[in-house]
């Protein structure tokens, strides 16, 4: 609710809208209209489980030990969501310990290779998406096939992932403006204006 505020969403409306934050540790799918959450998904699928498939793919296939923070890194340099994208990132050269030899390495990564890697973890997201959209009342489905699904949080930054969702819901899918920042905002928007927003508060 409060990532809906913060993007703009007119949460009091009887318009539903469909908002999915995807944060470091859980991805919540919320149908929102009314000023209530009409239908609400939670997996333990997002950010992190993105590095450590990173983490994983790299031991797998490179042979090389990396940490969390290198594999945050590689999302953040090359990570995508599809494996053609309009505008590529370049490789990224890579820095760890070769698992055979224990001597640190570096190897250069692609996008496309990440995008692989990390295709199982955002299949359970599309699913999930899927689920969220079978069960929502028929009136507010209508509502959504016009306004679309909103992307907030930081998994929404992954290159190409509003496109994959796109193509599987057939939706017009949106990554909020500063979507890092969404869920902060729309805190503090709800506090300035508590009178409107008193519902929110249990």
């Amino acid at each position: 609710m409060a990532a809906a505020i913060g993007i703009g969403i007119d949460v009091l409306e009887p318009t539903g809208n469909m908002v999915i934050d995807i944060g470091g540790g859980t991805s919540e799918i919320a149908v929102i209209a009314l000023g209530g959450i009409v239908n609400n998904t939670s997996i333990r699928i997002a950010g992190d489980d993105f590095n450590a498939d990173i983490e994983e793919y790299m031991r797998k296939e490179h042979n090389i030990n990396i940490g969390e923070r290198t594999a945050e890194r590689i999302k953040i340099e090359v990570g995508a969501a599809i494996d053609e994208l309009d505008n590529p990132p370049d490789e990224y050269e890579v820095l760890g310990r070769d698992m055979l030899t224990g001597i640190p390495k570096g190897i250069k990564v692609n996008y496309t290779e990440i995008a692989q890697c990390l295709d199982k973890s955002i299949s359970k997201i599309e699913a999930a998406v899927l689920n969220a959209l079978e069960n929502t009342p028929p009136e507010l489905s209508a509502d959504i096939y016009r306004t679309g699904i909103y992307l907030v949080g930081g998994g929404s930054m992954l290159r190409g992932l509003d496109k994959r969702l796109h193509l599987k819901t057939k939706l017009s899918v949106h990554v909020a403006e500063d979507p890092l920042r969404a869920v902060a905002r729309g805190t503090g928007i709800a506090l300035k204006n508590f009178d409107k927003f008193t519902f929110l508060i249990k």
